[in-house]
């Protein structure tokens, strides 16, 4: 049993966060979240999803020496003129042996018949001329695609299309997956408006919760959005009671601010873990457990709360369903256009554009302004212990889109 971490934000009598550095703050998730159980699923079932158990083959593909093409069975000693004695279908195999001189009509994908070696497309040529041809030309022999007992994929590997149709192919009746979470996600704010509803006056759409269902989505989960919650301390405490997810996501409240309760509730009911990180945009992002329950309080900016989303609650759901805790993004390694000002033990999630392969920081930098994820091309994190970093530096950019 790990003891409890201490609290990791202290007010002093400025109120003001003393916040933990990030690693601190993964190593805490790290040490907590723990893979769920396994479960099996038929092949068909488990495209997006990734495997517990190593996947092997039961069966050679294919089974059988086949055509590789439409054309005339035979054997390549031979020469001369053939005489065609019959026809192998798929399915359907001649159910001779070639002798000496004979030739079988052949279709693509059946069985190569016996005696034979060697497939003849029709176009070059007729049985009375067939040109010679070497042993293995156009045929498909057994296990040249999968031998049984073959090692398909390892672990923790995501599943494709094409990977489900191998495990099918290769006589996988059934693979080993980690059950799918579900995932309750309370949205906080009395200036919030439904899906669905125009801004009007001083009120605002709920995106978060769109955002956060769509993220829990890709990573592997199942969303269980909540209505709208209100701004007070009894509504988040009966919202929580209430959330019966593997994991919760409260969002908006977790600041210091006269209305920011989120962070209160679970200290009074249940255990904070942690709250406040040395990053921007995202700092009051909070960690909990509540009823044997994990919670994240995710900050109610959008880009805080994306940036809070992959970097700390997606992780742990990437780990309690076997895909690992790394950013679900390809990345690529380019120079910085110019210099980014940040400051010494906090770490910056800047969102650039890739231009001339350089990234491009955006002028604009604001947590709530949206927009700038979709017009970025991805982030970069700068560094706990950097200042700044300068233009020329090469840095590691996390693409949004790999659709390139």
């Amino acid at each position: 049993m790990i003891p409890p971490a201490p609290i990791a934000i202290l007010f002093n009598m400025k109120n003001t966060p003393s916040r933990l550095p990030l690693a601190d703050f993964l190593a805490l998730i790290d040490r907590r979240i723990n893979p769920l159980s396994v479960e099996t699923v038929p092949p068909q079932e488990a495209a997006g999803r990734a495997i517990a158990r190593d996947a092997v083959a039961v069966a050679d593909v294919p089974g059988f020496d086949r055509a590789a093409m439409d054309g005339y069975a035979v054997r390549s000693s031979d020469t001369g003129a053939r005489s065609v004695v019959g026809d192998s279908f798929p399915a359907r195999p001649f159910s001779g042996t070639l002798s000496s001189g004979q030739a079988v009509r052949v279709m693509t994908g059946a069985p190569l018949p016996s005696g034979a070696d060697a497939v003849v497309p029709f176009e070059e040529g007729d049985p009375a001329g067939l040109p010679p041809i070497s042993a293995g030309k156009n045929v498909g022999r057994r296990g040249e695609d999968v031998v049984a007992g073959r090692l398909l994929f390892r672990a923790g590997r995501v599943l494709r299309p094409q990977d489900v149709a191998l495990l099918v192919s290769s006589g996988v009746a059934s693979v080993f997956v980690h059950r799918t979470p579900r995932i309750s996600i309370l949205v906080t704010g009395d200036e919030l408006l439904p899906v669905g509803s125009l801004p009007s006056g001083y009120r605002i759409v709920d995106s978060n919760s769109v955002m956060l269902s769509a993220l829990v989505k890709r990573d592997g989960g199942e969303p269980d959005v909540a209505p709208i919650v209100s701004d007070r301390r009894d509504a988040i405490r009966d919202a929580l009671l209430m959330a019966d997810g593997d994991l919760v996501f409260i969002c908006g409240g977790s600041s210091v601010g006269l209305e920011d309760h989120s962070h209160r509730v679970m200290a009074d009911e249940g255990q904070l873990l942690a709250h406040g990180v040395a990053l921007r945009p995202g700092a009051p992002t909070g960690f909990g457990e509540h009823r044997g329950r994990f919670v994240f309080l995710l900050p109610g900016n959008p880009v805080s709360c994306l940036c809070a989303f992959d970097l700390f609650a997606g992780r742990a759901l990437r780990r309690m369903v076997g895909r690992g805790m790394e950013l679900p993004y390809v990345s690529v390694q380019v120079p910085l256009a110019e210099t980014v000002e940040s400051k010494a033990e906090r770490v910056d999630y800047v969102r650039v554009t890739l231009e001339s392969g350089h990234a491009r920081p955006l002028s604009v930098r604001g947590a709530s302004v949206l927009s700038t994820t979709t017009t970025a091309d991805g982030f970069f994190l700068v560094p706990h212990e950097a200042a700044n970093v300068t233009a020329g530096e090469i840095v590691r950019v996390y693409l949004y889109d790999t659709r390139r």
